[in-house]
């Protein structure tokens, strides 16, 4: 009995190896397979100086003058995959109150360095120094290289009050 289970093995190693060697590709030509070709291309460094739409949503939206007035809260695309609108969420505390506006992209403008803060450090901590960034953050935080995947902040020309003041934008459901 044991005599027939080896030679059962053999058998249906052999036949296993016939129909795996009968699969393997004899074709050598020039032709490059799809994952190298699409390896080749999306190579890291084909994408440097593109932003990641996901760090986007959620900036902080600052005005001329250095004031916050909002955060980025959704990009909307047309169907050719291109943003044309930026929608920006005014007021309101953890998303409950918050007016949202959709403004063209082309009309807000991004910023890799941090915003330039004019005031001084908090007086209460006896501290004389003053910070250069609105997020707190000592003045050598504000010479650091720029992140390439996302900018540091978004500019709208407009006050709160203004971006209240605008029609409020609400997402169509159709």
């Amino acid at each position: 009995m044991l005599m027939k289970s080896i030679i059962a093995g053999v058998a249906g190693t052999a036949l296993l190896a016939t129909a795996a060697f009968a699969q393997t590709p004899t074709d050598k030509g020039d032709k490059m397979s799809p994952a190298a070709s699409t390896t080749s291309t999306t190579s890291p460094a084909s994408y440097q100086g593109n932003w990641r739409a996901s760090k986007v949503v959620g900036l902080s939206v600052y005005n001329d003058k250095n004031e916050s007035v909002g955060s980025i809260n959704d990009l909307l695309m047309d169907k050719d995959g291109a943003i044309k609108v930026v929608v920006i969420g005014v007021g309101g505390f953890l998303g409950v109150g918050e007016h949202l506006v959709a403004v063209p992209l082309d009309k807000v403008k991004f910023a890799s360095e941090p915003v330039a803060y004019t005031g001084a450090a908090a007086s209460n901590t006896g501290s004389t120094t003053k910070s250069t960034t609105t997020t707190g953050a000592a003045p050598a935080a504000a010479t650091a290289k720029p992140n390439p995947w996302y900018p540091d902040h978004a500019v709208f020309n407009a006050t709160k009050d203004e971006l209240k003041a605008m029609p409020e934008f609400k997402y169509a459901t159709e």
